[in-house]
């Protein structure tokens, strides 16, 4: 069976590839995705050289983070935020990815203890425009991105997309490109912009190509969740 470490290896590699075929100078990060995973899987992908993870459910993710509170693992959000949750969260990791309103960026903002750095959070767009998923609308985020901007507790470090699951690699190329173009806009703007959280297991090459600095990947390192 493929360990971990090996399966870590070959992601990294992957990620290299796409970017000397894209020619991208900017570093890439992996942000492996460690819902539903064990304390062990996640222990065995720490040693092996991984340091952020990723986790969408709150109590799942507090329950983890105590067992592992030995390692210096960089504590990433990406699941939809309900309002009641966001102090936590806000205390509780480095990163957002999820943040889709108002109302959610200033609880977090609020909830941000001063002891710590400013919570670095992502806006996610809704690209495809799903009914079924979170983020704001392209016409939407400039609004959210400047009220963020202003909050001194968060660091406005970029957008973040879940496009529409597809086989069909150019519709996928043509949605992360999108999300790209709306990040692009933001720069132009005068927008202080690092960080494009688009591509998973399935696309993550195609989403480096399309100028991804975060590529959030679960199965293709720890194997299909049970």
């Amino acid at each position: 069976m493929t360990s971990i470490s090996n399966r870590l290896q070959d992601i990294l590699a992957t990620i290299q590839s796409a970017k000397l075929v894209a020619h991208r100078t900017h570093p890439v990060n992996l942000l492996a995705v460690s819902k539903a995973q064990s304390t062990s899987a996640i222990r065995e992908a720490y040693v092996a050289g991984q340091k952020l993870f990723g986790e969408n459910y709150l109590q799942e993710a507090l329950d983890k983070q105590s067992q592992l509170a030995d390692l210096a693992i960089e504590w990433h959000f990406i699941g939809p935020i309900q309002s009641n949750k966001t102090q936590l969260i806000a205390q509780h990791f480095d990163w957002v990815h999820s943040v889709d309103r108002l109302k959610v960026a200033q609880r977090l903002n609020d909830a941000r203890p001063n002891t710590l750095a400013p919570l670095q959070v992502c806006i996610q767009v809704n690209i495809s425009n799903e009914e079924s998923k979170s983020g704001v609308t392209q016409q939407e985020l400039e609004t959210l991105a400047k009220a963020i901007s202003l909050m001194p507790q968060l660091k406005l470090r970029g957008l973040m997309a879940i496009p529409e699951p597809s086989t069909d690699n150019n519709k996928q190329r043509l949605q992360f490109k999108q999300v790209r173009e709306c990040y692009d806009a933001l720069l132009a703007k005068g927008f202080s912009l690092d960080t494009l959280s688009i591509g998973m297991s399935d696309d993550y090459p195609i989403a480096i190509e399309e100028g991804a600095t975060i590529v959030r990947i679960g199965s293709a390192l720890f194997g299909a969740r049970q």
